[in-house]
This record gives structure tokens, C-alpha cells and sequence, in this order.
């Protein structure tokens, strides 16, 4: 499989996915025109903040897998377009937020105490300081616009500054400001006309993006500081540019820019312009939130794992996939059994289903289950849909096909502690299979469609319907041991005594349609089905 990355990563991860077998094309800073043009071939991309993966390219990637983020947000994913193509959206969250922190404050100490501009004068002989003299962060008022993992970072280290710390975010509880020692504002008016400091901590949204304007400016007390070093276009720049002139603020410290430049040009060929490059008490930095030696290992060798895993077809925690809370590898046996009990049915049967009911019993009910029935619905849809199935797609596919999915729980249960039944309803009826995991691993399916069994499910097992009757289970060994096919397990079960029963016969290999047809001839045989897992 092909990999491109599109902008700088740790070395340790791109040498990850060539150790794993992955073929990976470096193309730093490659024109968006270009990569439209070869997109098609690849498997996977791996991009950071300036590289947009848009629906035009997303169109024309026609192998594309896995679409992965090296750092937290996606504003240049369009995740939409992502999960109605199937492609697997990750990002590393976690990496790089200490790194995004710590320059904020960084920025917030350099536009307070000149330090840029003390620093460039100095170095053309420039010593008198009194052109220099700042003010101090102690004692003084931060607003911070969001506060997630940064912003509570951020929050924590201001306090530690001695700066009282107000923040505003109507996603945040009223117990998590308590906890984190911070001022609860209701409204932006309220943080903008107390501020002194202002630092933006929030993912560029149709909600945030331009969220500080020339109407918020005005609200600001006059010689405030601004920072914003989590994503361009948070604050309109047209009225930063204004409110600079007008001297409401004071200094501003910017490390995204809305657009933002290409960042591998060499200065000789760079073609971008910003106004706010023109005033000295601005600092600006070329996208640097996560640009620390720690960050770049962190976030380029973890994209690079979970690029990995998804193109493995392993379980991610994905951007377009429902939330996962606690343990996943807790998850892990269960998600495997839910894709075999949904691949059994079109591999078993035709009728045309228009419903699934997927049922969790004993402990599972209180589980978040949701991942469980994606894999579910991943196995249903496997052997019907030609376009590529997965975690991300498969619920899409399935309300497009118009087929009704339910999930239901239900906490009292005798024989197993826990229990997987997926019943599929057609015209015709319902039918169900269910399953269990033993000691944490073990996997077993105990109902095929009425027929109680124990069965531990392996690669090839073969599902044999036939009348009750003696002689007919020798037959079918002797017939797969003449097309030198090895029985690994054999189990059958009846209702009632004369009338039908299933055999579920593991195999080592896979079985042709001939072997298939030999073993329909048996006198008694009903229906031969390979259930592939």
C-alpha cells in the first residue's frame, strides 16, 4: 500500500511505516494542483495544518483509505466528504498539546515585555531600553476562549503567573471551571470587557471562525493583548489590523494566519503578504504550536501508528467514527464477534433484510456498545457491497440501502454473563444469531438462526442444514476428506428429533463450490453454506 505524506512529520514515523511494509512518498509542500493530479494512487495521506483535503480531492482519490492529521485540529479535512467515501479520518489530539500551550504563553510574555522587538533592535546596536519598557502578566486579567486540553493548560500555568484567569466556553460544565480554579464568563462580551490578555483556545468552527471582529474590539479595553495561537481565522484580521491602528491593541501575538503561507518555500520564492507583518508589536511565527522536538516525535511517530492500524483494518479511535470511552482493547474480542455474527447472514441466506435488531444482554448492557454495532453492520454489509466497507461508512451505507438499524439492552440474563443477538427481519420473517465471549477472549456463536450451539468460530466453517436422520454426518466427512479437505471441529444441534438440524463444520481451508455441490447430493442434505470469517 502507498503512503504520501505532505508536510513535515518525525522521521521515526514515516521510518515506522516503511518497517511495516508501507510504501511511503515524501512530497514536503507539494501544489495542491499536483497532488489532485497523483492523489488517485495512494492509500493513505498524512498532512498537518496547511494541505486541504477537500471533496475535489477527495474525489479523485480513488484508493484513499485513511486520511491522517498529525496534530489535533481537522479544519483542513473535510470530514463530511470523508465518511461518505469511507475514508478513515484520525488525528493526534493528544501529541502536541503541551507544545501548543506553552507557546501561547510564550507569545503572551513577549507582547507584554517587547522582547521581539528589544531582541531585532539590540541586534543592530540598538541598546536604549527605554524604548522597550512593558508591562507585567502579575496581577493582571486573562481571558481564554475555549478551555479544552490547551486552554486548561494555558489557564493553569497563567494562574501560576499570579494572573486571575476568567474563561468562556459554553461546552464546558459549570463543575469543570470549579475544578480547574477558573472564572466562568456567559457570554464573550463578558470575558472581552474584563480582559487584559485574550488567548483563543477553540477549533475553527462556522460557529468561532471570525468570532473576534471589529464589533468585539471595540468591547475590549483599550491597550489589550491578544494571542492566538490555536487556528487562523479565529480573529478577523481585517479588524485586527484596525484595532492595532486605533491603538485598542496593544500588542498581538500570532502563530496562525487565515490563509496561511506555504511553509517549505524558501524566502526567495515565498509570494505571501499580511499587513500584520508590518507592525513591530506584532509577533508572528510560522505555525510553530506544535513545532518542539517532543511534539513532532509525539504526533508524527502516533499519526503514523494509527495510519498503520486502520490500512491493517485494526480498530481506531477515528475522528468520524462515534465516541470511545474507556478501555478499547476491553472492546476488542466483543468488536470481532459483532463482524462475524453480522457476516453470517448473506452468507447463509437471500431474502432481502429491512431490518436489524442488534441486542446486548448481561454485562454489555452497560457498555457503550455503539462501536459493536458498526462492526455489526461492517460484516452485514462485507459481502454485498462492492465500495469499501468500515467503522466510518458502514451506518451511511446501511440507512442508503433503507434498511432500519435498533439497539437494544437488557440487563437479566441466565446462562452467560454476556450476549450479542442480532435478529435480521424480511418479508418472510425474522431470524437470529447470537454469540458470546468466554473469559474475556474466547468467542463462541450459540445460536445459528433457532439451533443452540457452542461453537468457537475460525476462518472456514461450513453450515449444513439437513433432516435428522442417521448416516448423513459420516457421509459429509467422507466426502471432505476425499477432496483432501481437514476437519478441524464438528458440532450439530436439533429441535426436534426426525425433523431438520444444523451442522457447523470447521475447515482448514477454503472450499471450492464443487466440494459444495458434492456434499448438497447427500441424501438428507437441505443446504450447504461456507461462512467465511
Amino acid at each position: 500500500m502507498k503512503i504520501i505524506v505532505t508536510e513535515r512529520i518525525a522521521d521515526e514515523g514515516i521510518q515506522y511505516l516503511r518497517d511495516k511494509g508501507f510504501e511511503v512518498d515524501t512530497r514536503f509542500g507539494i501544489d495542491h494542483g499536483e497532488l489532485l493530479d497523483i492523489i488517485g494512487e495512494y492509500d493513505a495521506i498524512i498532512v498537518r495544518s496547511v494541505t486541504k483535503v477537500n471533496a475535489e480531492l477527495i474525489e479523485r482519490a480513488t484508493n484513499l483509505k485513511v486520511a491522517g492529521r498529525a496534530g489535533n485540529g481537522i479544519d483542513n479535512i473535510d470530514v463530511q466528504a470523508c465518511t461518505q467515501k469511507g475514508i478513515i479520518v484520525v488525528n493526534t489530539p493528544e501529541s502536541n498539546i503541551m507544545a501548543a500551550a506553552e507557546l501561547a504563553i510564550a507569545m503572551a510574555y513577549s507582547i507584554f515585555r517587547n522582547i521581539p522587538k528589544a531582541n531585532a533592535l539590540a541586534r543592530k546596536g540598538d541598546f536604549r531600553r527605554s524604548k522597550f519598557i512593558g508591562n507585567e502578566l502579575d496581577g493582571k486579567t486573562v481571558g481564554i476562549i475555549g478551555l479544552g486540553r490547551i486552554g486548561s493548560i494555558v489557564a493553569a500555568k497563567l494562574k501560576g503567573s499570579n494572573m486571575r484567569v476568567i474563561a468562556y466556553d459554553p461546552y464546558i460544565t459549570d463543575e469543570k471551571f470549579v475544578k480547574r480554579g477558573v472564572e466562568k464568563c456567559e457570554t464573550l462580551e463578558e470575558l472581552l470587557k474584563q480582559s487584559d490578555l485574550i488567548t483563543l483556545h477553540t477549533p475553527k468552527t462556522k460557529e468561532t471562525y471570525g468570532m473576534i471582529g471589529e464589533e468585539e474590539f471595540k468591547l475590549c479595553k483599550r491597550g489589550v493583548r491578544v494571542v492566538n495561537a490555536a487556528r487562523g481565522g479565529l480573529i478577523n484580521e481585517k479588524a485586527l489590523v484596525k484595532a492595532l491602528e486605533e491603538g485598542i491593541v496593544a500588542g498581538a501575538g500570532i502563530d496562525v494566519l487565515d490563509p496561511e503561507p506555504n511553509y517549505d518555500k524558501k524566502p526567495e520564492d515565498q509570494t505571501y503578504e499580511n499587513p500584520l507583518l508590518d507592525f513591530d508589536n506584532v509577533v508572528i511565527t510560522p505555525h510553530l504550536g506544535a513545532s518542539t522536538d517532543e511534539a513532532n516525535h509525539n504526533v508524527g511517530t502516533a499519526v503514523a501508528q494509527l495510519v498503520a492500524a486502520a490500512l491493517s483494518g485494526e480498530m481506531v479511535a477515528a475522528v468520524n467514527m462515534p465516541p470511545m470511552h474507556g478501555d478499547l482493547n476491553g472492546l476488542r474480542p466483543y468488536i470481532t464477534l459483532g463482524e462475524m455474527l453480522g457476516k453470517i447472514y448473506y452468507q447463509s441466506e437471500r431474502p432481502t433484510v429491512h431490518k436489524i435488531e442488534i441486542i446486548y444482554s448481561g454485562d454489555l448492557a452497560d457498555k457503550e456498545t455503539k462501536v459493536i454495532s458498526l462492526s455489526v453492520l461492517k460484516g452485514f454489509l462485507d459481502p454485498v457491497i462492492k465500495e469499501k466497507v468500515n467503522y466510518v461508512n458502514a451506518e451511511l451505507m446501511l440507512h442508503n440501502m433503507g434498511i432500519e438499524m435498533i439497539e437494544s439492552k437488557k440487563s437479566q440474563l441466565d446462562k452467560y454473563t454476556n450476549l450479542i443477538t442480532v435478529r435480521f427481519t424480511t418479508k418472510k420473517g425474522s431470524q437470529s444469531v447470537s454469540g458470546t465471549i468466554f473469559a474475556k477472549e474466547e468467542m463462541r456463536i450459540v445460536d445459528f438462526f433457532g439451533y443452540k450451539l457452542d461453537f468457537e468460530p475460525s476462518p472456514f466453517i461450513l453450515a449444513i442444514q439437513n433432516i435428522d436422520k442417521p448416516g448423513i454426518i459420516g457421509r459429509m466427512g467422507t466426502t471432505l476428506g476425499e477432496a483432501g479437505i481437514n476437519i478441524g471441529a464438528m458440532q450439530w444441534s436439533r429441535n426436534r428429533r426426525g425433523e431438520k438440524a444444523v451442522s457447523f463444520v470447521s475447515v482448514d481451508q477454503d472450499v471450492g463450490n464443487e466440494v459444495i455441490e458434492e456434499l448438497c447430493k447427500i441424501d438428507g442434505v437441505l443446504k450447504v453454506s461456507l461462512l467465511k470469517f
